[in-house]
């Protein structure tokens, strides 16, 4: 269920597939949990979807800082990983069944499994992020590479 998300700077290859698979996953989203609940005869059907967790990212000249959305998501479910230049946050949010004394009359919120990946930009620096997970918000920082400043060197003729 790995998908890319497409925003400046963590820009990556446009790829048709993809669009193709993301597209699916929110069609499947929207229109899933109503076919499967008339397939049950039902009007309404405690279904349970995929969910994608909201994440915002900003940018300032010392770093890139990623806040993902992870309510009810322990810190021990959550897999942040950087491999050939792109930063994937998976993880998954369960469902609780223990209560025996109470019957679920609705469940809108998704649970299950997740995944976000996005391209790094040049300039991060991959080695050096830095992760906090509190109050259901996770916050990644990925700081910038220094910018190596051109010197210029008079070259003499001979």
């Amino acid at each position: 269920m790995e998908m890319m998300t497409r925003w400046e700077p963590f820009m990556s290859p446009w790829d048709p597939f993809r669009d193709l698979e993301t597209t699916r996953h929110r069609l499947a989203a929207l229109f899933g949990p109503l076919a499967r609940a008339k397939e049950l005869g039902k009007e309404e059907g405690l279904v349970v979807a995929e969910w994608m967790p909201l994440v915002d990212i900003v940018e300032d000249e010392k770093e890139y800082l990623i806040k993902a959305e992870l309510p009810e998501v322990k810190k021990e479910d959550i897999k942040i990983n950087v491999m050939a230049d792109v930063l994937t946050i998976a993880g998954e949010r369960t469902l609780l069944k223990d209560e025996k004394t109470k019957k679920a009359r609705r469940i809108e919120r998704s649970y299950g499994a997740f995944a976000r990946s996005f391209s790094l930009p040049d300039d991060a620096d991959g080695a050096k992020i830095l992760a906090e997970f509190k109050d259901g918000l996770l916050k990644i920082r990925l700081p910038k590479l220094a910018k190596v400043q051109a010197k210029s060197l008079e070259v003499k003729i001979s």
